[in-house]
């Protein structure tokens, strides 16, 4: 996978691959078809071969980019619906560690209030270079055990605990799954396959037989449109990279609203 282009706007991306795809296209018509004509068109009827043949194709790779596209835009949003979850989750933890008596509500708080800060500034700038961010785990280790050995004193207290002790759980749950999805993406297997797909359907539109403005103008057209369709699957393969990837607004929004006062 080309991690690099993460590092560039969406618009250049968008850009590059078009006219990458488009130019090469153009140059096949251009530089290659003058030598195939005497070879591969002796037969008036290649034309028609070739697009029916070419349209087989396209049906097929047509439907394995779209099967793509929705696999990588469910994936997208699978990790941004873990992210809010879990920042979710952590807010009502903070919610209700702050009925604790004291100094232990002050305490488990300025600890949660250390973990999201440290999620937003050292965490997100790993998770977009595709690290899978480790230094966090202390402190989440460091909370449990602290609220493990919260003893209650009274039937309230205990069911305060214990409603904590489960918040706590599906906030860990949340934030395993927001730390799996970090590296999650498309097998290079199946890029090896759109790959030789992008290829094929180069070669095919190489070999018609047309008018040069008409053959410039047609592959021009689906070559835009492929370039486009990987493009957005590429974007969207890695979550968390890029210019369209999951920002830590979530976890902003609850540290700025909750935390911050």
């Amino acid at each position: 996978m080309l991690y690099w282009i993460y590092d560039v706007p969406a618009l250049a991306v968008l850009i590059l691959f078009g006219t990458l795809f488009v130019g090469t296209c153009w140059l096949g018509i251009i530089l290659l078809c003058p030598r195939l004509k005497p070879l591969l068109h002796k037969d008036s009827g290649l034309n028609e071969i070739l697009g029916d043949f070419l349209q087989y194709f396209g049906v097929i790779y047509g439907l394995l980019l779209g099967l793509l596209a929705v696999s990588t835009y469910q994936n997208h949003e699978d990790a941004e619906r873990a992210v809010i979850n879990e920042a979710s989750a952590l807010a009502a933890l903070y919610r209700d560690i702050s009925v604790y008596p004291e100094p232990y509500a002050t305490e488990f708080k300025g600890m949660l209030k250390d973990y999201t800060r440290k999620v937003i500034d050292e965490a997100w700038p790993q998770q977009r270079k595709g690290i899978v961010p480790s230094g966090n785990v202390s402190y989440v280790t460091a909370f449990h055990a602290k609220l493990i050995g919260f003893e209650p004193q009274t039937k309230g207290q205990e069911a305060m605990h214990d409603a904590a002790l489960r918040q706590f759980n599906t906030f860990y749950e949340y934030r395993r799954t927001r730390l799996y999805s970090v590296n999650a993406g498309i097998p290079p297997i199946m890029w090896m396959t759109v790959a030789a797909g992008a290829i094929i359907n180069i070669l095919l539109l190489w070999l018609f037989d047309l008018r040069r403005g008409t053959h410039l103008l047609l592959g021009g057209l689906i070559s835009f449109f492929t370039a486009t369709m990987i493009c957005v699957i590429a974007l969207l393969d890695n979550p968390y990279r890029g210019e369209v990837g999951i920002p830590p607004e979530a976890f902003e929004l609850i540290y700025n609203q909750l935390m911050a006062k």
